[in-house]
């Protein structure tokens, strides 16, 4: 299943499918099927458990009167979580009317994807004071009962999710899915501090189990696992994985489910662009496993066990039963699934070989290695050469700036000479100009005079001919 010594790690999509046959998505968590079958076979398992009385052989008559104690007050829980969920010990009836039923729907027909802020508006509007009561009894309740263990927690958030989508009932799968997303956000990001990794499991050893076999697991080289790398000449600098690392890391600071699938499809997605850089085939679903188990072997996420089981008990099921986040979701438990049960056949390695890895006997082979560093030899020579070919540019344009500057002086100095000429032209031509203006100016009271004196004369001569009569 799980190798294959010409592409490495295989699974095919039926082993991906659930072992019921229902067309969901399986998990290893749930022993191959999806979670509507496991929820199926689980809990009539548990209430066949639950049925059962010890016989009176060799066994007390006060320990079955302490079982049936027991299971009397564990019903009388019940009803009273049931009591402060609904008012009453059953689920209540629907006595809306249906016009008033359509007005409390109606806002939640315009809610956009993602709009998270816009869904807490209408919650809190009057019209949905009924909805908001429902939930802030649950978390009310679930917070007060904190204690119980994880799966019987697990099964009345479920329960509650159920029930609550029952009520969009006559809105289309993709707004009830929309809603439920924003009510799981809600639920989820307030109980997350009371049931994210919980003291009645083994979440937390389990984690630093994981840890550890993923950190002594760090010798494995891609070429161990057959995982595609992008060709030579590429422009790809550092780890091209880098970012579905960073992504895959980023889960642990989420506390909703989707959240936390959110970054696992960003981790896949980063994966795809990664292999779609390669230098081989199209990247198909042997490729992606692979790169992912290179993925989770580079990033050993914190909390990555609690994470998983986390979406697996608390995520809405269609997340996980189908869709792009279930296959994702799905290829990452079998990625795990895979580094918990690593051996050496599986990265065609004797068990000698792997059993020297493993003990830090032997190291990985230099091959790639050398060719890596050739290859980054190659670039710095490559990018070195570019660099002097810039810098003698620069220096080439240096020189041609400085000609430029030297030009552009030249000509600045020979305007300016040409314009104290221009301007001492001018001026000589002011003084002319000045200069014949006076004289012109001098000669004309001249003139003047000269009228005058020659009508006197005539005057004269005028008065002595009169005289002579």
């Amino acid at each position: 299943m799980w190798t294959d010594k010409q592409r490495g790690i295989r699974v095919s999509q039926k082993e991906l499918l659930c072992k019921n046959a229902c067309g969901y998505y399986g998990n290893p968590a749930w022993q191959g099927f999806c979670s509507k079958c496991w929820r199926e076979k689980a809990r009539p398992a548990a209430a066949s458990r639950q049925d059962e009385r010890p016989s009176n052989d060799g066994i007390p008559l006060t320990f079955s009167k302490f079982e049936e104690k027991k299971s009397t007050e564990k019903g009388r829980r019940i009803n009273t979580m049931r009591r402060l969920f609904w008012g009453s010990p059953s689920p209540p009836k629907p006595q809306e009317s249906s016009e008033r039923h359509a007005n409390v729907l109606k806002p939640y027909q315009s809610l956009e994807p993602g709009d998270f802020t816009g869904f807490l508006k209408i919650l809190k509007s009057p019209s949905s004071q009924r909805l908001q009561s429902r939930c802030t009894a649950f978390l009310n309740t679930m917070e007060a009962y904190h204690d119980l263990p994880v799966q019987k927690q697990s099964d009345l958030v479920q329960d509650f999710f159920q029930s609550f989508a029952e009520y969009f009932s006559s809105f289309p799968e993709a707004q009830v899915t929309r809603i439920m997303e924003h009510v799981e956000k809600l639920i989820m990001t307030r109980l997350h501090k009371w049931v994210f990794c919980h003291d009645s499991c083994d979440d937390e050893q389990k984690d630093l189990a994981l840890q550890r076999r993923i950190r002594s697991l760090n010798w494995i080289t891609p070429e161990m696992l057959s995982v595609p790398f992008p060709d030579k000449k590429a422009a790809v600098s550092g780890d091209p994985f880098l970012s579905a690392i960073t992504a895959i890391i980023e889960m642990d600071a989420k506390r909703a489910p989707q959240d936390k699938l959110a970054c696992v499809s960003k981790c896949s997605q980063h994966v795809f662009e990664a292999l779609s850089t390669s230098n081989s085939e199209p990247a198909n679903a042997d490729d992606f496993l692979s790169a992912l188990v290179y993925v989770v072997l580079k990033a050993n996420p914190p909390r990555l066990h609690s994470n998983m089981q986390y979406v697996i008990r608390f995520g809405l099921p269609h997340s996980l039963m189908a869709g792009e986040s279930g296959y994702y979701f799905t290829n990452l438990s079998c990625a795990v699934a895979f580094i918990e049960k690593l051996d050496g056949p599986a990265l065609n390695l004797s068990p000698a070989e792997f059993e020297g890895y493993m003990l830090r006997q032997r190291a990985p082979s230099e091959g790639k290695r050398q060719q890596v560093a050739s290859d980054t030899q190659h670039l710095f020579e490559e990018l070195k050469g570019r660099q002097e070919k810039l810098d003698q540019g620069m220096d080439e344009l240096n020189v041609q700036l400085q000609t430029w500057v030297t030009a552009v002086h030249s000509q600045l100095d020979e305007a300016t000479a040409q314009f104290a000429l221009v301007q001492k032209e001018m001026a000589a031509q002011g003084e002319l100009s000045r200069g014949s203006s006076s004289s012109s100016h001098d000669a004309s009271p001249q003139e003047d005079d000269t009228d005058e004196s020659v009508l006197v004369l005539t005057d004269q001569d005028a008065g002595t001919q009169d005289t002579d009569c």
